[in-house]
């Protein structure tokens, strides 16, 4: 789990699977210092832009609403990360807009975003980035 927090995500999946094997990485210190104590061996502190694991090291990655707080140079390198890092599945759950409103109530939303994009600028940046897995967007209606 890029973007992991304290952890919540990953305690849910060695819950629905047991015996999992879960690794998340995020870059709050106070996060990963209050993690759940069943994943807290688990997590790393560090950037989503230079994961710490050896390429293709796991059959999933996520990252849940993390991305939008990078920046356009962070974010390219986080996708090639991800990418880099799973062998199979990813999903990208991220920040988005279709419309004009949609954009505004994002605005008035967003305290850390550093990037939102259309559906079609996200799909542009992915291919770009030679990202293969699958995504969502939040929409602020």
């Amino acid at each position: 789990d890029v973007g992991c927090g304290k952890g919540f995500l990953l305690h849910e999946f060695t819950r629905a699977v047991p015996g999992a094997e879960v690794a998340g990485l995020d870059i709050s210190a106070y996060a990963i210092g209050h993690a759940l104590p069943e994943v807290k061996a688990k997590l790393i502190q560090g950037n989503a832009t230079k994961l710490p694991w050896p390429d293709q090291s796991f059959d999933l990655v996520v990252s849940i609403n993390t991305l939008h707080n990078l920046r356009l140079p962070e974010l390219e390198l986080a996708l090639r990360e991800i990418e880099r890092v799973g062998r199979g599945p990813k999903y990208i759950l991220m920040d988005g807009y279709r419309t004009e409103q949609e954009k505004v109530n994002l605005l008035y939303w967003q305290l850390t975003c550093e990037c939102f994009f259309t559906p079609e600028e996200w799909e542009w940046l992915f291919r770009k980035c030679g990202y293969t897995g699958d995504y969502g967007c939040v929409f602020f209606e």
